[in-house]
């Protein structure tokens, strides 16, 4: 009795599939499969013939480290990753005609030919610098063109980490160093020009100003300077000496 109570147990628990948040589902029976899939929930499935066939429909990071070519022929190191997704109402056709190990099957061989054909346009330096987004972009299109319609959503290919030849590496951190200190030189003598330019306008300016002052000091303008400034040392109460020619009260002697 225990053991028939068992096995119908066993039975029962068999029959049940579950499907998680984030899964979907698709009935096989008979080997055939359902066109509709199914979403998360509890599901009656006949084990004896029948099963259900699950996938994740979530994003995925599928990370892989590749030998890319460069257009010098140099081979590069790299490690990249691939963000996608399974489109939930293409997973009976992607079980279908690709099978349940797609990504290796459909993701993974279509993401090294978009790879290496997309690196072998550009140059060993530019995976290192601000090309590498352009880089990312045009291997993502490239995927999205293989790709369409196969129920595949590729939403990022990012470049992880990329290791250049040693000697490469080094040339290229010795040009940057040299940029930096012709930007540096470049800012001293700018500042040396400025610096330059700010003298030679000061002079301008006291070169002017003199000349001004010679052109209106006439011969009337100085004599009576003289008079107001003896007549200020007149008016004042402290104790003076006046050493003069003789002949003229004047400070300066006007000339003939």
């Amino acid at each position: 009795m225990r053991l028939i109570l068992y096995v119908t147990l066993m039975v029962m628990l068999g029959s049940c599939a579950v499907i998680r948040q984030g899964e979907v589902g698709v009935k096989r029976k008979f080997g055939k499969l359902e066109e509709q899939s199914r979403g998360p929930g509890m599901y009656s499935v006949n084990p004896f013939f029948a099963r259900m066939l699950k996938t994740s429909v979530q994003t995925e990071n599928l990370e892989v480290r590749l030998r890319l070519p460069s257009k010098e022929g140099l081979t590069i190191n790299s490690e990249i990753s691939i963000l996608y997704s399974v489109q939930k109402d293409k997973v009976p056709q992607i079980f279908t005609e690709i099978g349940l190990n797609y990504e290796n099957t459909a993701i993974l061989p279509v993401f090294r030919s978009a790879a290496a054909d997309v690196s072998a346009n550009f140059m060993a330096k530019d995976m290192h610098s601000g090309q590498r987004s352009v880089i990312e972009a045009q291997i993502k299109k490239r995927m999205e063109e293989v790709l369409a319609g196969r129920g595949f959503t590729i939403e990022q290919v990012l470049m992880k980490s990329i290791e250049l030849p040693s000697e490469l590496s080094r040339a290229i951190e010795r040009k940057l160093e040299a940029e930096q200190e012709s930007q540096r030189m470049e800012f001293v003598l700018d500042r040396e020009r400025r610096e330059a330019e700010r003298r030679k306008i000061e002079a301008e300016g006291t070169r002017d100003a003199q000349q001004i002052l010679s052109q209106g000091l006439s011969k009337e303008i100085i004599e009576l300077r003289s008079i107001e400034a003896f007549r200020e040392l007149a008016n004042s109460p402290n104790t003076k000496i006046i050493i003069t020619d003789g002949k003229t009260p004047y400070l300066i002697q006007p000339k003939d």
